[in-house]
């Protein structure tokens, strides 16, 4: 005998309309995605919605973490492959350009901008909190690096982590604006001359 399910089953496949969310978020940013914008690019009514994912503020929480995850990758893959921070650097913002102007997807990136205008602190603190991981990262590699004689010993490695970030939001926000590839790439390769 076959035990019955309590409930209606989802009719719909959660990882996909994450995806969605993702990218409406990323486009938008958290403020100007109403419930309404999501239900309807989802295709889903709100209570599924609610019941999938919770409230709009725990749905850009977990949009963050998952585009983290599937979408900018690149800075950890950097930070653990390549030997030296500043190897680490120069390959950050040479993919940069490429990552932020991929075709299909929304330009920039959304841990950048995704909470820009935000009046939730909440949804802010989950912004900086990447934010803030991939700097204290970077900033980890370089003090490793100034430890080892490959930097400076006078090398301010949490201003030098700061910097190369700045950079990268720069880049993530020209991207949005518009800014064509071949000019974010010209831009990148000076961010790297900056570097000691």
């Amino acid at each position: 005998m076959v035990a019955s399910t309590r409930g209606r089953p989802r009719s719909f496949d959660r990882d996909f309309a994450l995806d969605k969310a993702i990218r409406m978020f990323w486009r938008c940013g958290y403020e100007a995605t109403s419930i309404r914008d999501l239900t309807d690019e989802l295709g889903i009514g709100a209570p599924s919605l609610y019941t999938a994912f919770g409230d709009k503020q725990q749905l850009f929480a977990e949009a963050l973490r998952v585009y983290d995850a599937r979408y900018g990758g690149f800075i950890d893959a950097a930070l653990t492959e390549e030997p030296t921070a500043r190897k680490a650097a120069a390959r950050i913002l040479a993919e940069a350009p490429a990552r932020y102007t991929r075709r299909g997807l929304p330009a920039g990136c959304l841990v950048v901008s995704g909470d820009a205008g935000a009046t939730d602190e909440a949804v802010r603190q989950a912004a900086r909190k990447l934010r803030r991981r991939n700097t204290a990262a970077f900033a980890a590699k370089i003090r490793a690096d100034v430890d080892a004689g490959r930097l400076p010993a006078d090398t301010d490695a949490l201003a030098l982590a700061r910097y190369t970030m700045a950079m990268l939001s720069g880049i993530a926000q020209s991207a949005s604006d518009g800014v064509p590839r071949s000019q974010l790439e010209r831009a990148s390769r000076i961010a790297v001359q900056a570097w000691p």
